[in-house]
């Protein structure tokens, strides 16, 4: 076992889908494990929840075919869709299912000559500015699939709500009015609910829901916890101490000396840093449990390193447990102390933390 490790919970994974099914019943689940899972492992949560889910999502093509090649025979639905003639092969190869979104695309399905139909998702720009045709454009493109003797029939349509983390948002509002109207009479399935709408926007659970960052028991809210959602932690990331000793008044402790010891301090050492993805910018008093205990972060983080102040453990030694986030510390926690939010610190996650499925 490396040094810094990271504990990936598939209980806790089955429980956060627990959650998801509770809160949307009648919806099928698309669960969302692009890059690499949140960083938890994009292969090993796709086998954790292939039978706990009605359907993957990933964001890429590659990450689709890398899926099929190790063996996944869940349905898989990739979210931007396919670049040129090539990759639009690969979703008839693998059984992939598209997300269209822009007239490029649209133009390779008709012009394409596809040993098999196609499944595909026709996306929406209600509101976000990103990925999916303008109100305006909805009427032509769809035609175009209806017609297109490369997809599938019916198709799905989707949108995605650029602000569901916000309660009462005014916005989602407009967004969700704006979908409903263009697609009354569609018969196939439609999709709108990230994680923050399955929990706080019952207009927007359809007829598949799309969570991700509560599949890996994480609040996609600003004011509330994992533990206030029912949700639990998937990932736990450890550590050790590697060193213990007594830096004495008035010294400073790690690059750039921005942190100095008031009086005579018993200082830890863990064997993690930014080089396995804790974040830098993590800021004096980020909470670290060691042996339970919590105790604050000190000085700059550095590539393998941190350090802790110890003053009020002073049974610790070489050899404890850190624990940097997860049980008994939420991400979230940690996210806010280091001035991000908490996909950016999961996703962060380097090769050199070994996963350890329990």
């Amino acid at each position: 076992m490396s040094v810094a490790y990271a504990l990936i919970n598939q209980a806790a994974l089955q429980h956060n889908i627990s959650i998801v099914r509770r809160h949307a019943p009648d919806a099928n689940i698309m669960a969302v494990i692009k890059a690499n899972a949140y960083g938890h492992g994009m292969s090993r949560v796709a086998r954790m929840l292939a039978v706990a889910v009605d359907s993957l999502a990933v964001a890429r093509t590659d990450e689709a075919v890398a899926l099929r090649k190790q063996g996944i025979t869940a349905p898989i639905t990739v979210l931007q869709g396919f670049m040129g003639h090539d990759e639009l092969m690969c979703y008839a190869d693998y059984q992939l299912t598209a997300v269209v979104h822009q007239h490029e695309q649209i133009q390779l399905l008709l012009n394409a000559s596809l040993p098999q139909k196609i499944a595909v998702w026709l996306k929406m720009d209600s509101g976000m500015s990103r990925l999916g045709f303008l109100p305006t454009e909805w009427a032509a493109v769809y035609a175009l699939l209806q017609n297109s003797e490369q997809v599938q029939q019916p198709f799905g349509v989707m949108t995605h709500l650029a602000s569901a983390d916000e309660v009462d948002c005014r916005q989602s509002t407009q967004q969700l009015q704006r979908f409903e109207a263009l697609t009354r009479q569609h018969i196939g399935a439609k999709s709108i609910a990230n994680s923050a709408a399955v929990l706080a926007c019952p207009g927007a659970v359809t007829d598949w829901v799309r969570p991700g960052l509560m599949v890996y028991g994480v609040s996609p809210f600003p004011n509330q916890t994992a533990a206030d959602l029912g949700l639990k932690a998937v990932m736990t990331l450890k550590s050790r101490l590697i060193s213990v000793k007594t830096v004495p008044q008035g010294e400073t402790v790690g690059y750039g000396g921005l942190w100095r010891c008031r009086q005579d301090t018993r200082v830890g050492i863990v064997s993690i840093g930014y080089g396995d993805g804790y974040p830098r910018y993590a800021r004096n008093g980020t909470p670290v449990l060691i042996n339970g205990q919590v105790v604050p972060l000190i000085g700059r983080v550095s590539m393998d390193m941190l350090a802790v102040d110890l003053s009020a453990l002073p049974e610790a030694k070489i050899g404890d447990t850190a624990v940097l986030w997860g049980e008994g510390l939420p991400v979230e926690m940690i996210a806010r102390y280091a001035g991000t939010i908490p996909y950016t610190v999961l996703c962060g996650i380097t090769p050199r933390v070994e996963m350890i499925e329990q």
